[in-house]
């Protein structure tokens, strides 16, 4: 505005020249000296004066406003243009911002999301860690009681199983003796073989293997001592294919039952011994 007004009065050189001629003709001296001469020429062109002073008046108003619009218009569109770099700048600045805070907010949330990603990680590993240890001890209970359950079972069938055994493997035995009588010969002559006795030896023999027997009597004597005698007997005791041999000196049951008995016998006393070890130990 100071611009503006410091612009408004100025005054070309031309309408300063002007003014300047109109006051040569028109001098206040030129009244003093002569008052009463006759009025000159000049007097008689005030009128004229006057006019073109309003004319040149209204052209430096003309020209002071013509510039003063030019100014104002150029000083709005100075802050016009101010205005929109302005606007420019603002936008430009919220532009930025907002994508700063865009990243910002993406990269708070792939953090919290990371965070809470390792959270429940750890937590899930946590608890699963705990799920399988408890397992695993349901697991070694379980197999405990099985194993207990295992030997429970195992010594109450022992004494079954042996008896099953024992009564399976007499009937084998017996089966294979009737095939095969060489192995009746064979099992009597190692018992014979035993009793290095001299003097009289009994072998006492089922009645229905007394004649296969008695035929292989030379092959018998063979297995005892050459000083002795063999004598061989049928003895309706001996209910299987083995026998009794009987001297001086003693007998020897070498009937197979008898000898399954005693074996049978044996393996139950180590069946009730391993139970009531086990009865100790629980």
């Amino acid at each position: 505005m100071s611009n503006l007004i410091k612009s408004s009065q100025y005054i070309p050189v031309e309408i300063l020249k002007k003014l300047d001629l109109s006051k040569d003709h028109f001098r206040p001296t030129d009244l003093a000296a002569g008052a009463n001469q006759q009025i000159p020429h000049i007097v008689y062109d005030q009128p004229r004066i006057d006019e073109q002073t309003v004319l040149l008046k209204e052209q430096m108003l003309a020209d002071a406003r013509e510039f003063a619009e030019r100014q104002v218009r150029e000083a709005a569109e100075e802050a016009e243009r101010i205005l929109q770099n302005a606007q420019e700048m603002i936008a430009s600045w919220w532009d930025e911002r907002r994508e700063q805070d865009e990243h910002l907010i993406e990269a708070v949330k792939a953090q919290a999301f990371q965070e809470g990603y390792e959270e429940g990680q750890q937590r899930a590993e946590t608890e699963m860690q705990q799920r399988i240890n408890e397992m695993m001890q349901e697991a070694q209970t379980v197999l405990s009681q099985a194993y207990e359950a295992k030997e429970q079972i195992i010594q109450e069938a022992e004494p079954f199983l042996v008896n099953l055994s024992c009564g399976i493997a007499e009937k084998v035995i017996d089966r294979e003796l009737a095939d095969q009588q060489e192995l009746v010969l064979s099992l009597i002559k190692k018992t014979l073989a035993r009793k290095r006795e001299q003097g009289l030896i009994t072998l006492c023999v089922n009645p229905s293997q007394f004649d296969f027997i008695h035929a292989a009597r030379e092959e018998l004597v063979l297995a005892i001592d050459s000083q002795a005698e063999l004598q061989i007997l049928p003895d309706a005791t001996v209910r299987d294919r083995g026998c009794v041999i009987r001297s001086a000196f003693g007998s020897v049951d070498a009937r197979v039952d008898t000898q399954l008995a005693e074996l049978k016998k044996e393996l139950l006393r180590l069946a009730l011994h391993d139970e009531e070890r086990g009865n100790a130990n629980v």
